[in-house]
């Protein structure tokens, strides 16, 4: 039987729709393929952050096509720089985590596969570096549904954003996405079973403590360790051993012309080195020493002679050691500081 051209064309274009629409739907790819997926390598690890690498951000955010029913979440890593602490890769990194395990554990539902948090690291994805534009770390960037192109700088977090680490990332991502992350739960710093040895440990020191305690034999009546606590104290406010702290201003600096070679003074009144507060802290301290040592002990030796002998020692070194704190001020900061002498003795 002939079969005309109009019954053929039909059957061609019949066929060519269902080529076209079994192909679609047998895409591994889709949409609820890669959430599934997602969702299986979230499984895997313990906080909810998925390990992604080159392969992964093709897969994921490339080659699906947008807009996507899921959100990504990408810390940007790299362990060559976990050296650096002024980064805090390695803190930051952790407070991700945390952020990623709060969301899990406060949401269910549809909620749960709208946003992934995800890591990248350098080494190992230095195209997907690359094709976001990241230059410089700490960076975290969200990529919605509808982004298309990965270097755009939208959904990237500002650095002021990471002062209050887990807060700060929970905040940024509740007003990008709307979703609510909920309170950051942190782990409890000791363990259950770490209280129970402190607890047995303390029911059974008790009477040990409380009998050297009534004899007068603790370290708290050693006045040696009073003395000890007094000299830090005095040591640790002259130093500027808080400033230090606050700042988190470093002991030394390389020195920029000679990378060998480390400054431990550094000129000009803007910053003040670890190092620069601790020698002048023990020239501080030394003094206070002399002066505590002078009234009360050199008082009671007996003899004259000793006395005067120490005294003129201790002034020495005490001059010494101020006019060296008062040159470093000098140098430092280019004041200079002027003796002052009565009228009647010029």
């Amino acid at each position: 039987m002939a079969i005309s051209k109009e019954l053929l064309s039909l059957l061609l274009l019949v066929f060519y729709l269902s080529s076209i629409a079994s192909s679609s739907f047998s895409d591994p790819d889709s949409d609820s393929d890669l959430t599934n997926e997602l969702v299986s390598l979230r499984s895997n690890s313990e906080s909810g952050v998925i390990h992604l690498d080159d392969h992964g951000i093709s897969k994921f955010l490339i080659s699906s096509p947008t807009p996507r029913p899921y959100s990504i979440l990408v810390f940007f890593d790299a362990t060559q720089l976990h050296s650096k602490t002024e980064l805090r890769l390695q803190e930051l990194r952790r407070e991700f985590g945390l952020v990623s395990a709060t969301f899990l554990a406060n949401n269910n539902g549809s909620d749960l596969n709208k946003i992934f948090f995800c890591e990248i690291e350098f080494s190992r994805s230095q195209s997907s570096f690359q094709r976001f534009g990241v230059n410089a770390l700490p960076h975290v960037r969200l990529v919605t549904g509808s982004t298309s192109k990965l270097s755009d700088e939208s959904g990237q977090m500002d650095q002021s954003d990471f002062a209050r680490l887990a807060e700060s990332m929970a905040e940024f991502v509740e007003q990008r996405t709307k979703l609510t992350v909920g309170p950051i739960q942190r782990p409890p710093f000791l363990s259950k079973a770490q209280i129970s040895v402190i607890v047995a440990l303390i029911v059974i020191a008790t009477p040990f403590v409380i009998k050297r305690i009534l004899k007068g034999e603790t370290l708290l009546h050693d006045h040696r360790l009073w003395l000890s606590g007094a000299i830090f104290i005095y040591f640790f406010s002259v130093a500027g051993t808080m400033h230090n702290i606050i700042r988190k201003m470093p002991m030394f600096l390389q020195d920029r012309n000679d990378p060998n070679k480390l400054v431990f003074f550094y000129q000009g009144s803007g910053m003040q080195l670890g190092a620069e507060g601790f020698a002048v802290g023990f020239l501080y301290t030394v003094v206070g020493l002399l002066l505590a040592f002078v009234t009360n002990v050199l008082v009671r030796v007996r003899n004259l002679n000793v006395q005067r002998l120490v005294m003129l020692v201790a002034l020495v070194v005490s001059s010494w050691a101020v006019k060296q704190v008062v040159y470093l001020d000098n140098w430092k900061t280019g004041y200079g500081i002027h003796a002052y002498w009565p009228s009647s003795w010029q």
